[in-house]
């Protein structure tokens, strides 16, 4: 059953799928048997998409990636919009993930109306990276809570304007400003007389 789920999950045809199984179980599963499996995992994923959200979330990760998909026989890119909450004891959910023809503001604004459709609620930080489309999105239709930049991305666009000989050490020191409790510590210690940081960086 898994490895029907992946094979699935994974885009192998019909027909494909019963010429593996009955080449490594040494049983053919029926086109009828894999599509009512394969309906099966999809009310399971709907129903996962659709759960209503109880609980606060007051922190909310936003991430999009692209994934090649096939529709009507034709491959395209498209975006995955994912949302992950943190609730008040630490513990991260992924709260939604859906598809998008293209990471705009309209597509984010949806994608997060939705999930406070579904009832989530008490954000108070939202972390992303700084697409605008997405920013504005999260302004619109999260306007109580606080926006960061997300650290890791902010860190990834900062070396894409260094040559790569200075990367490590710009990233070290970057890192370092970052352990910083606040903007008085980290000018406090620049003051100390350290070296662009460099004397206090930890592993």
């Amino acid at each position: 059953m898994a490895t029907l789920a992946e094979m699935y999950v994974q885009g192998v045809s019909t027909r494909k799928v019963k010429a593996i199984t009955e080449e490594l179980c040494g049983h053919a599963f029926s086109a009828s048997s894999i599509s009512a499996i394969n309906k099966r995992l999809d009310e399971s994923l709907a129903a996962f998409a659709r759960r209503p959200l109880q609980e606060p979330f007051p922190y909310l990760i936003l991430e999009a990636r692209y994934e090649k998909v096939r529709e009507a026989g034709i491959v395209t890119s498209q975006a995955v919009l994912i949302a992950v909450g943190i609730d008040w004891d630490g513990r991260r959910q992924i709260l939604a993930v859906e598809m998008a023809n293209r990471e705009s503001r309209s597509a984010w604004k949806d994608f997060l109306v939705s999930l406070k459709a579904r009832g989530l609620k008490g954000v108070e930080l939202v972390v992303s990276d700084d697409h605008a489309g997405l920013v504005a999105a999260i302004g619109e239709a999260i306007p109580e809570a606080a926006w960061q930049r997300c650290y890791v991305h902010f860190l990834r666009n900062a070396l894409d304007h260094l040559p790569r000989k200075h990367g490590d050490d710009c990233l070290q020191e970057l890192r370092w400003l970052y352990d910083r409790r606040d903007l008085a510590e980290a000018k406090a210690d620049l003051a100390a007389g350290l070296p662009n940081g460099r004397a206090a960086i930890r592993a």
